[in-house]
């Protein structure tokens, strides 16, 4: 397992650690502060549910560092949230992230197979981890969602797109991103980044230039026909540059976020 599976799964597991009492089982989420203690759940009739945000982009595009910095952002806010990622985010999730990403057998995996254990991944993770979040009001952030499919195993893999698009639907169900950032790099400036990088590149990270292309056109496009929820964000330019452009955003669509946000600011002040 990557040596950082364990802060993904110990923010699921602060998140989502349950209480039961009775017959009325309830989740201990995490605060803001740094408390599971307090078992609440939101009902979602009463009060706005925070949203799911979901963060795309080919490697190197800067989307991790990013879905990173929101979740400082909103830890020092104090809004409840858990940051996720696939393939990984549950124990099978990251068994599967080894397979696929560094697993000394990979070499010879297919299309298909690939497309597959992406697929199952994100139907555990769904299932166990962002669901649960959402039903009980936490903000859900994750490090690609089906998106990624779409474009790597679809635009870049060339598999079908109708299969594509309905083991899609048949992996989330009706738990779909409120809003996704995409991360828009050139494939020159991705190369550099993780040239850069200190750690053993995965498999993904080790295609042909022509697929980081094809990757890259294939985000464009599904911005193009869903730019209601999609956002295509430079990439390119100074984290910090980027980190308030996704927060300019998120507030002005999310009032939830911005209200509990100032908020969480006046009260630090007394």
């Amino acid at each position: 397992m990557p040596q950082d599976s364990t802060r993904f799964s110990n923010i699921s597991v602060l998140a989502h650690k349950r209480h039961t009492r009775g017959r009325n089982n309830q989740f201990a989420l995490w605060d803001g502060r740094g408390s599971t203690s307090m078992p609440i759940c939101f009902k979602l009739g009463i009060m706005p549910r925070l949203p799911f945000i979901t963060f795309e982009g080919s490697e190197g595009s800067g989307k991790s560092t990013q879905a990173d910095r929101l979740s400082v952002r909103f830890q020092r806010c104090g809004i409840p949230y858990i940051l996720t990622r696939e393939p990984g985010g549950t124990p099978i999730g990251e068994t599967i992230r080894e397979l696929l990403q560094f697993a000394p057998h990979n070499s010879g995996m297919t299309a298909e197979t690939e497309l597959l254990l992406f697929a199952a991944s994100r139907s555990q993770l769904v299932r166990e981890v962002i669901r649960p979040a959402l039903e009980c009001g936490t903000c859900v952030i994750a490090d690609r969602f089906f998106d990624s499919t779409t474009v790597y195993q679809g635009a870049a893999r060339k598999l079908d797109r109708q299969m594509i698009e309905r083991l899609n639907t048949f992996a989330v169900g009706d738990c779909l991103p409120d809003i996704t950032f995409v991360l828009d790099v050139d494939a020159a400036t991705a190369a550099s980044r993780m040239q850069r990088a200190r750690r053993k590149a995965d498999r993904m990270e080790q295609q042909p230039a022509e697929f980081y292309e094809q990757v890259r056109e294939g985000y464009r496009e599904i911005t193009a026909r869903d730019p209601g929820r999609i956002v295509l964000v430079d990439g390119s330019r100074d984290a910090d540059e980027v980190d308030n452009e996704i927060w300019k955003t998120l507030s002005s669509r999310f009032s939830i976020l911005a209200e509990t946000s100032n908020t969480e600011h006046r009260t630090s002040k007394h």
